[in-house]
């Protein structure tokens, strides 16, 4: 059977430009109801679920807030928290009292005695008084004091005592003296290791391991508050 063609070439473009134009209708048509579904989740998401969401955890809050408030006790026991805190830095920060005979026999001329030694760690001070065999040798222990250095953690050198003063009197068999000083705290942290450079050409009970006493009489070490 032989078959014809009778529809012109217009006729066939205009239905090929329908069914596109159909095609593109229900494209759009399920574009815009997909969009239309994803809205709605959105919305529902938003004004639903989030909402729900909140109020839960505002209750929550609510509940955990109610909690604290009924603990008994409960300012003191957060005081009590704050303070543990401070503990490791208070630690860490707190003066070590046993490096204090190391240092006085480092910077102690060997012909000079100590009756009293006064410490205080919150004004950083130190008062020494004791005997020498002459006003030579507290004049050797002063400027000891004076030009003591040690090294800081950065590397630098930092002067061990400060603000040294002399008082002192004569006696038939010597010299009495009393120093005070101001002391670098840093000198105590037990975070630093710290080792005294004591001038040279001083002749201290460490520098010749003497072995008479370093102390005299009494002795009193006071540690502040």
């Amino acid at each position: 059977m032989i078959q014809f063609n009778l529809l012109p070439d217009v006729k066939l473009q205009y239905l090929k430009a329908r069914r596109t134009q159909h095609l593109v209708y229900t494209a759009a048509i399920i574009a815009i109801a997909v969009s239309l579904f994803i809205l709605v989740v959105l919305i529902g998401t938003v004004d639903v679920l989030q909402k729900k969401t909140i109020k839960d955890l505002k209750a929550d809050i609510k509940t955990s807030s109610d909690q604290l408030k009924n603990t008994p006790n409960l300012s003191k026991i957060l005081t009590v928290q704050n303070q543990l805190e401070t503990l490791t830095s208070l630690h860490d920060n707190k003066p070590v009292a046993s490096r204090l005979f190391e240092f006085v026999k480092d910077v102690t001329p060997s012909t000079a005695s100590i009756s009293n030694l006064s410490v205080d760690y919150t004004a950083n001070t130190i008062t020494i008084t004791g005997n020498a065999a002459s006003l030579d040798v507290i004049n050797t222990y002063v400027d000891t004091l004076k030009f003591t250095t040690y090294k800081k953690p950065d590397g630098t050198m930092g002067n061990a005592f400060s603000s040294v003063v002399l008082t002192f009197s004569r006696g038939s068999s010597g010299a009495t003296y009393t120093i005070s000083a101001k002391f670098d705290p840093a000198i105590f942290i037990s975070t630093n290791s710290v080792n005294l450079i004591v001038p040279v050409k001083t002749t201290t009970r460490s520098a010749i391991d003497q072995p008479t006493d370093l102390f005299k009489s009494t002795k009193t070490v006071n540690g502040g508050n």
